[in-house]
C-alpha cells in the first residue's frame, strides 16, 4: 500500500471512529436523557386525565414545544441513521465473546429495528399527527381508550417498553466502554449492574404507566375504527 493510500486509510478510519462516538454520545445524551424524562412524566397517569395532560402534552408556548421536539429528534435522526449503517456489519464473534455478550450483541440491535418502527408509529401517532392534524396535543382520553379497548396497542406498547428499556440500559454499558470510561474487569463489570438496574427500573416505570393508562380507559368509550 502506498504512504498517500495508507494516509486515506487512516483519515476514513479517524472519521468512522468520530462518527461513531458521535453517534454513540447523542444515544446517550440527550436522547437517553429525555427518554427516562419521558417515561417517567408519564407515570402522571396515576393522577388522572389533567396531570398526565399537564406533564405530558403542555407546553407554555407552541415554539417550546417545536424547539424541544428539534432537540430531540434531529439526534434521534443521526443516531437511527448511524444504526442503520452498522447493521450491515453485524456479527457474531463466538470465539472471542461468551454467549451472553453475543446475545445482548444481537438482541440490541434487533432492539433497534424494532424500537425505530416503534418509534415511527408513535412519533406520528402521538405527536405529530394530533397536532397537525388535529390542532390540538393528544388527549389522555384518546391513548387511555386505545389502552383500554384496543389490544394491539397495548401489545406494542408493552413491547415498544421494553425495547427502549433493553436498547438504552445495554447502550449505556456499551457507551462507558466505547468513551473508555471504563476499561477493568471489575469496571466493566459495575457497568454491566448499572445497565441491569436500569433495564429493571425502566421496565417498572414504563409497564406501571401503561397499566395507569389502561385503568383511566375504563372511563372513555371504545375508540372509533
Amino acid at each position: 500500500m502506498s504512504t498517500e493510500a495508507m494516509v486515506l486509510s487512516q483519515e476514513a478510519d479517524r472519521g468512522v471512529f468520530l462518527r461513531s462516538r458521535i453517534a454513540s454520545f447523542v444515544g446517550f445524551a440527550p436522547l437517553g436523557v429525555w427518554t427516562l424524562s419521558h417515561l417517567w412524566s408519564q407515570l402522571a397517569a396515576f393522577q388522572g386525565a389533567e396531570a398526565w395532560e399537564r406533564e405530558v402534552t403542555y407546553h407554555a408556548h407552541p415554539l417550546a414545544y417545536w424547539v424541544t421536539s428539534f432537540l430531540v429528534l434531529a439526534p434521534l435522526f443521526l443516531h437511527a441513521v448511524w444504526g442503520i449503517a452498522r447493521l450491515r456489519t453485524t456479527r457474531v464473534n463466538a470465539k472471542r465473546y461468551g454467549f451472553l455478550a453475543n446475545f445482548k450483541y444481537l438482541a440490541q440491535r434487533a432492539s433497534a429495528v424494532g424500537l425505530l418502527l416503534f418509534l415511527m408509529a408513535h412519533i406520528w401517532l402521538a405527536m405529530l399527527h394530533p397536532r397537525l392534524v388535529e390542532g390540538h396535543p393528544e388527549p389522555f382520553a384518546d391513548i387511555a381508550a386505545y389502552m383500554r379497548h384496543h389490544p394491539p396497542t397495548i401489545v406494542v406498547y408493552t413491547l415498544g417498553v421494553l425495547g427502549t428499556a433493553f436498547h438504552l440500559a445495554n447502550g449505556l454499558s456499551t457507551f462507558a466502554m466505547g468513551w473508555g470510561l471504563v476499561s477493568s474487569k471489575k469496571g466493566v463489570l459495575r457497568a454491566n449492574v448499572v445497565s441491569y438496574v436500569l433495564f429493571f427500573a425502566m421496565l417498572a416505570i414504563g409497564w406501571g404507566a401503561i397499566y395507569a393508562l389502561y385503568v383511566g380507559g375504563a372511563a372513555f368509550p371504545v375508540p372509533a375504527d
